[in-house]
């Protein structure tokens, strides 16, 4: 069962709008937990896909989730390590074709249903900041702060190819900017839990923002959001 008297700050959005980068500074900030859920669902993903498993078989796909115990740790920089059977997988969820299969199993309402449990965990003193899709519609959905950031497709496509560059993934941004296309599609329509802005969201568009930019407002709407509290 979740502490509901820890305070949650939710953080939603596509891919590429900067949210991850955005709810670690946040934490580092407020010295906080945080979550990225969609790190959760790539370690899904790469499983499956290492374990040859169809994105068909929700049955299969429910069933691995079972036996998985992965962990997390941040880094002196504030960065997200993820391990499964103690291997540092963390490059390798990040890689575009593993974003795109947990896109795919992301759709079943049982195998999203078997991971709240584990992003609700996150939920601890002194507080959590949790990113992803549905964290503000599903996840949290009383949380003290919802913000949902967006871009447009060409600004996220740019930003996730310099990442991924960064990384040493060689991918063309003419791809990028199709799998971001297609996985906007595939979130946005789902029937179960759609990427879309909780009705109490403070909806930031980061398309000629810099991530200090976004940082600096939601620090500013959490401060006042504080501050109504107190008052």
């Amino acid at each position: 069962m979740q502490n509901t008297a820890v305070p949650v700050i939710t953080i939603d959005g596509p891919g590429g709008v900067g949210k991850g980068t955005v709810a670690h500074l946040l934490a580092k900030k407020l010295n906080w937990n945080v979550l990225d859920s969609g790190a959760i669902y790539r370690v899904v993903a790469f499983a499956a896909e290492k374990m040859a498993l169809s994105m068909d078989d929700c049955d299969a796909l429910l069933k691995l989730v079972t036996t998985l115990t992965p962990t997390f740790s941040t880094d002196n920089e504030g960065g997200m390590n993820v391990f499964l059977n103690k291997e540092n997988i963390s490059a390798r969820i990040r890689e575009p074709h593993i974003g795109t299969l947990a896109s795919q199993l992301s759709v079943y309402p049982s195998l999203r249903e078997a991971l709240l449990s584990c992003q609700r965990q996150f939920r601890k003193p002194k507080g959590l900041v949790a990113d992803g899709r549905d964290m503000g519609t599903v996840v949290f959905p009383k949380a003290q702060l919802k913000i949902f950031l967006d871009a447009s497709p060409e600004a996220r496509a740019i930003r996730r190819h310099r990442q991924l560059l960064a990384q040493a993934i060689n991918v063309s941004l003419r791809d990028v900017f199709a799998q971001i296309i297609e996985r906007d599609e595939r979130d946005r329509t789902r029937a179960v839990a759609p990427l879309k802005p909780a009705e109490d969201a403070i909806i930031i568009d980061t398309t000629t923002l810099s991530v200090d930019d976004v940082f600096s407002q939601v620090v500013l709407h959490w401060s006042a959001r504080s501050q109504e509290k107190i008052a």
